[in-house]
């Protein structure tokens, strides 16, 4: 997929306005013990900022485990960012799958 300049920098701050949308609903959420959905919405704010990164690195998937793989590979293993931002994204990953598949799941505060 080849974009433009232009159009890049467009989708970068339509994953970043969606993410801070979308963390924005997470205090809501929370606030009315809606925990569940909350975790989904956790996990959905860290992943269109990981498209926004990713997109201004030119790459492009909206595949959860690539993108999260990819991510892992360019900036936790080569020590760009602490790996403790890599565990919190894959906790959240797991978190979100659970919630959303798993039959019986509870979170709490």
């Amino acid at each position: 997929m080849t974009i433009s300049d232009k159009d890049r920098l467009e989708l970068i701050r339509y994953c970043i306005k969606q993410a801070e949308d979308t963390i924005a609903d997470v205090e809501l959420l929370i606030e009315n013990d809606r925990f569940r959905a909350a975790i989904n919405r956790i996990y959905y704010g860290i992943f269109y900022s990981l498209l926004a990164l990713a997109l201004s690195e030119e790459f492009h998937s909206s595949k959860h485990t690539q993108l999260i793989g990819w991510f892992n590979e360019n900036f936790i293993h080569e020590g760009k960012i602490s790996e403790r931002f890599g565990k919190i994204i894959n906790k959240a990953f797991n978190r979100r799958t659970k919630s959303d598949y798993d039959t019986f799941v509870e979170f709490k505060r």
